[in-house]
């Protein structure tokens, strides 16, 4: 990564110190899983710091739904990267991971309780910010990147796909449909917004990050069972678990859970009793790698095995995103390039519209008292432009109150 270099006609920049900040908030404040995660940034990063446009922000988000890897996290590591380069990336992944990750490594010592009436108000309260932050990207986004009928067209077509098809591959059926429809229909449209900075990282990067990527897959098994060593067993057991994922966190679950119950490392129980408090955490869904890595039966567990699993299952996620960067910041500067784009943004818009209704609503919604307590975060977010954290503590209380 020292080959990086600074963004072309980037407007301003920031140092690792201020990503870490504003990204360690985020970490501690952004709950409700990667799509509302993606709300959290959209209003922090665009709408009210404006480090990156909307176009760019589309850009990066879609290409990250192309990925495999917590998407969520590689667009953080992708803003970072944009606002102070690699240290920045750096800086943007650790603030927003480490405070779940500490909280489930804390979970697996037996030092939290995520049960009662009042831990489950606070959670549903939670539930329904995530609808409120949601809501209000789809509302954004929407009068940016769908602003004409035929954009407007194209996003509906991933509802049906999505809807349809199996989940891990219905969001890249999703993305590679507007695509496609962008290359046919948009061509010749203009933007009143360009897509704005590019990622600069050297294509030699790209490589090396490529061949790690590969090599990783394949070498670690061989590896492993060549010389029995259980830290490269489990090494390689997360890294394939996060090599794999295709379309969001909870995609994860069914792969962890094979690499890591299967062999006997964690029994059924406590894996179980560990993604349960993973739905109350912050941040990426990815972090649960770290209470499994700490509550795993023998070495290398506890604090190391946590910081294994985190490492090992965050790592080919941002590996493949370096290896694509720098051949998709020359592909977008193409007419063709900038049509198909145009076409795969409107469907991330789709994309988000379905989740906004599954899982986020009917999971958070449950009767009207819920729809008028997001109804009123919707209102604060886009008329009283009020910071998610706010919602975050109004939801904590309201569902407390709730529960008591």
């Amino acid at each position: 990564m020292s080959e990086a270099t600074g963004a072309e006609s980037k407007p301003t920049t920031g140092g690792p110190l201020e990503v870490l900040a504003v990204f360690l908030r985020l970490g501690l404040t952004a709950f409700g899983g990667p799509i509302a995660h993606l709300g959290y940034f959209r209003e922090e990063f665009v709408a009210r710091r404006r480090w990156l446009n909307e176009a760019a922000y589309a850009d990066l988000v879609a290409l990250c739904q192309f990925l495999p890897g917590p998407s969520s996290s590689q667009v953080g590591f992708g803003i970072g990267l944009l606002r102070a380069g690699p240290l920045g990336a750096l800086a943007a992944w650790a603030g927003f991971t480490l405070p779940s990750a500490i909280l489930m490594t804390a979970f697996a010592f037996g030092a939290a309780a995520m049960g009662g009436p009042i831990a489950h108000g606070a959670i549903h309260g939670l539930k329904l910010v995530a609808v409120a932050v949601v809501a209000h990207a789809v509302f954004g986004m929407a009068k940016t990147l769908t602003p004409d009928a035929r954009r407007a067209g194209i996003a509906v077509g991933p509802v049906a796909i999505v809807t349809l098809a199996p989940a891990m591959m219905g969001q890249i059926a999703a993305i590679g449909f507007g695509a496609l429809a962008g290359f046919i229909l948009c061509r010749g449209t203009s933007d009143s917004e360009p897509a704005g900075p590019l990622w600069r990282i050297s294509p030699k990067v790209g490589i090396v990050a490529l061949a790690a990527y590969l090599l990783l897959i394949v070498g670690a098994p061989v590896l492993a069972a060549s010389t029995g060593d259980p830290t490269i067993a489990r090494f390689s057991a997360f890294y394939r678990s996060g090599a794999l994922v295709f379309g969001g966190g909870h995609v994860v679950l069914p792969l962890l859970e094979r690499a890591v119950v299967d062999p006997g490392w964690v029994s059924p129980g406590a894996f179980l009793a560990g993604y349960g408090a993973a739905q109350a955490m912050p941040g990426p869904l990815f972090t649960f790698a770290a209470y499994l890595g700490a509550a795993a039966y023998g070495p290398p567990n506890r604090v190391a095995g946590a910081a294994l699993g985190l490492f090992a299952v965050f790592l080919p996620g941002l590996l493949v995103l370096l290896a694509a960067l720098p051949f998709w910041s020359q592909l977008r500067s193409r007419p063709a390039a900038q049509a198909t784009m145009r076409g795969a943004n409107a469907a991330v818009v789709g994309l988000l519209a379905v989740a906004l209704y599954n899982p986020v609503w009917i999971s958070a919604v449950l009767d009207p008292i819920d729809f008028a307590c997001v109804l009123s975060g919707f209102a604060l977010l886009t008329a009283f432009k009020a910071q998610p954290v706010v919602l975050v503590i109004l939801g904590l209380a309201a569902g407390v109150a709730r529960a008591v």
